[in-house]
């Protein structure tokens, strides 16, 4: 599979584990699982988070084998999902830095291109969210309101 933004190729990927089914050793049940990631949510963790905390603190490797659903459907189904998704907001972070970067060294050019790059790929995912309804469709990126975000 090619790149989006470079002439190369490559493979380069995390591949998730063989096993199906959950591992015995884990102690925990779907419930006590579901009650953790609300209790997580409620303080405020973003959904990866929550997931690198279960895995280090908990000893659950995967919420997905044990509970046959995945973090963001239980963080949905409590209503404490934020209105703009995780990696949206993640890059839509990035790319105010970058600006605030670029207004104090705008002969910068292989970061302005890097914020072009980032811009474009804010715009594929929003035409993504929009389609798919996570986000509404007059929802719009626009970099001085993404500033206040």
């Amino acid at each position: 599979m090619a790149r989006i933004h470079a002439r190369r190729r490559g493979k380069s990927r995390s591949s998730k584990p063989l096993r199906v089914s959950p591992p015995e050793w884990v102690v925990y049940d779907s419930k006590e699982i579901e009650e953790l990631i609300v209790k997580l949510a409620r303080e405020g963790n973003s959904s990866s988070r929550i997931g690198i905390i279960l895995r280090d603190q908990h000893g659950i490797p995967s919420v997905h084998q044990i509970t046959g659903k995945r973090i963001g459907h239980f963080i949905r189904k409590n209503g404490l999902a934020s209105e703009i998704p995780e990696d949206l907001q993640n890059l839509i972070k990035k790319a105010v830095n970058l600006r605030k970067h670029l207004e104090k060294h705008p002969r910068d050019r292989h970061n302005s291109r890097g914020l072009k790059l980032m811009e474009s790929k804010i715009h594929r995912l929003t035409k993504y969210y929009k389609s798919t309804g996570r986000i509404p469709t007059k929802w719009r990126y626009e970099p001085e309101k993404a500033r206040l975000l």
